[in-house]
């Protein structure tokens, strides 16, 4: 592509910081920006990257979106909002009616036919009507896929992939903490989210598709790594934990203080087999951090032989968002509907402009 890429941004919470100017240092031209919090409607987008300069863009009221995607015809749409598919879904269902390519930090997104097979399938059709692509990446694509396939594609054998990742739920915003149960007594935690730890395979399954019931973040990507090896899944469970800490613990996010014993987030362990003996169980470690917390990413491959790799401390706001932004040529070149990443060629780091990489 000899023009910049047209971007817009749709959300300009926490993770749009980082975002917008990503976008620009790679070479888009960022021409709209987006939300529905009227305390950050009119605001110029430097007010929200805070570097102190002015762009001249300023963020329109969401209840516009529609209408300026009409008018600008932007090559990619970056939806950074909420968690799951069903927040998400009106957002993309705009820019597949308009023929615009979107990708987005929404974690379900990364691979949701295991989870949200009806909305996949309506997304997908439309976005084949209009000729554009959908999908969704992000620290997860990366570190509990891509990293994660590259690495198995070292190894002779493989019989399990245990993995574990986690994260402080303080930096990804109100819906995501309390989809962690944090701030929840123990009784509301076991009502509400430990309520799949006696399904069997079949019983959450058709929960979690029905939408009854929303799982972790591992869910989806243990879908991911499958599709990805090609492995058959014959079964697939969830188990979720809550994690206490033994001291008042305040959370700015929330804005209340979370009572000693109550819960400040979960495990959410994953165990899924395959036809091919091939076992995964992983873990996503969501909670308000203690000042002794950080984020780990930590997985081990049992085989021939057995190998481990460890990331500490990674940066996850930030690369969740150079991750989104690195993946926008191969969305744009991709073929239109609903395209996980696993169908994507491998990620390169985007040395020149980003529309130096789009055919």
């Amino acid at each position: 592509m000899e023009r910049k890429v047209k971007a817009v941004q749709y959300g300009c919470g926490k993770m749009s910081v980082y975002l917008m100017r990503y976008l620009m240092e790679k070479g888009a031209d960022l021409v709209a920006a987006f939300d529905m919090n009227p305390a950050v409607i009119g605001k110029d987008i430097g007010e929200i990257i805070g570097d102190g300069k002015t762009y001249n863009v300023k963020v329109s009221d969401a209840k516009d979106f529609d209408a300026m995607l009409k008018e600008l015809k932007p090559d990619v749409c970056v939806v950074a909002t909420r968690s799951t598919m069903a927040d998400i879904k009106e957002s993309f269902e705009i820019c597949a009616r308009n023929g615009v390519n979107a990708i987005s930090t929404c974690e379900e997104a990364v691979y949701p036919q295991n989870s949200s097979p009806a909305i996949t399938k309506e997304l997908d059709e439309l976005a084949k009507q209009n000729n554009c692509t959908l999908t969704g990446v992000g620290y997860p694509e990366m570190y509990w896929g891509v990293l994660i396939s590259t690495l198995a594609s070292s190894m002779q054998t493989i019989t399990k992939i245990e993995g574990s990742s986690n994260y402080n739920v303080e930096d990804y915003g109100i819906a995501l903490a309390e989809g962690h149960g944090a701030g929840f007594s123990l009784d509301k935690f076991e009502k509400e989210i430990g309520i799949c730890n006696d399904w069997s395979s079949d019983e959450i399954k058709e929960k979690v598709e029905s939408g009854e019931y929303v799982p972790s973040y591992m869910w989806n990507q243990n879908g991911w790594l499958c599709s990805k090896f090609g492995l058959t899944i014959t079964s697939q469970t969830q188990k979720c934990i809550p994690i206490t800490y033994d001291k008042d613990l305040k959370s700015d996010t929330l804005g209340v203080t979370v009572k000693a014993g109550d819960a400040i987030g979960m495990r959410a362990i994953v165990t899924t087999t395959t036809a091919e003996e091939i076992t995964l169980e992983t873990e996503n470690i969501g909670k308000i951090y203690t000042p002794e917390d950080y984020d780990v990413n930590d997985w081990t491959f049992h085989g021939e032989p057995d190998t481990s790799i460890v990331v500490n401390k990674p940066a996850t706001v930030e690369l969740t968002c150079s991750n989104l932004v690195s993946r926008i040529p191969a969305l744009i070149n991709a073929t239109p509907g609903y395209v996980t990443t696993d169908k994507f060629p491998e990620g390169e780091y985007l040395v020149r402009p980003m529309n130096e990489y789009v055919k």
